[in-house]
């Protein structure tokens, strides 16, 4: 496997989205600051990163919460390369990225969701990728109810289906049985995509000679086109993946996830 200098990608927090599913804690705290082990969910994130060479990281979040946000980077990565950008007001899972094209300055980068405790080597994942050459790679990881979260169906290296959290009568529709998935992969919130990803961006708006973008999920809205085209790989990593997302995943977080 090519060694690859990864201090030449960037890499992207979502950590704008509301947390409905942990009200009323997430009203006057953001889900991405919430404890595990007395660190923000955040930070195993943020680590994720630093500590296998990926030196400029943004986080993407919601404006009401820059004062939190803040007050994390000053305590524990005030001389990092850390920037925060503010959504105006949501625009899903990738409509706010395109905030940041400047920033990412046509590099390759890292996108994860800001809710999720994750290992995994993104130097092989760098390597698939650059490998592959195709706008987007999907880290997958197993678990035993894939139907909570996004099912990816693969055919070796490339993605054929992808439902996300699928209901009995869409895994019935796709596959002529309405048990569960065919699969135990699931999207584990972590993609590397290259520049061309923004071709596939819904129409922006122009209001008052400034282009808008739409709110745009990358699960629904941009991921189907690609697996129509056979433009969207995965790759299955065996680390240790934890979904933070509700009270009973949280606290299982808080049960099992070591430092």
């Amino acid at each position: 496997m090519v060694k690859n200098n990864l201090s030449n990608y960037k890499a992207i927090i979502l950590a704008g989205g509301k947390g409905t599913r942990l009200y009323p804690v997430t009203k006057e705290i953001p889900k991405p600051l919430l404890p595990i082990r007395k660190k923000p969910i955040i930070n195993y994130l943020v680590d994720l990163f630093r500590e296998q060479g990926v030196k400029e990281i943004a986080v993407l979040i919601n404006k009401e919460f820059r004062e939190d946000f803040d007050w994390w980077k000053r305590r524990y990565y005030p001389k990092n390369k850390i920037k925060i950008f503010e959504e105006e007001k949501p625009l899903g899972t990738f409509g706010g990225v395109f905030l940041l094209k400047d920033w990412l300055s046509s590099s390759s980068f890292f996108l994860t969701n800001g809710d999720e405790l994750k290992e995994i080597d993104l130097n092989k994942m760098a390597s698939f990728h650059q490998s592959n050459q195709e706008p987007a790679t999907i880290a997958l990881v197993k678990v035993p109810h894939p139907q909570d979260y996004g099912v990816v169906v693969c055919e070796k290296e490339k993605v054929k289906e992808f439902l996300e959290k699928p209901s009995p009568s869409q895994i019935l529709k796709k596959f002529g049985w309405a048990g569960n998935p065919p699969t135990n992969y699931i999207n584990s919130g972590l993609y590397l995509l290259s520049p061309e990803i923004f071709n596939y961006l819904p129409r922006y708006r122009v209001k008052a000679g400034y282009t808008v973008p739409k709110f745009t999920m990358i699960e629904t809205d941009i991921f189907p086109k690609l697996v129509q085209e056979k433009k969207l790989n995965a790759l299955k990593f065996q680390g240790r993946w934890t979904d933070c997302g509700t009270w009973e995943r949280y606290s299982g977080a808080l049960r099992k996830w070591r430092v």
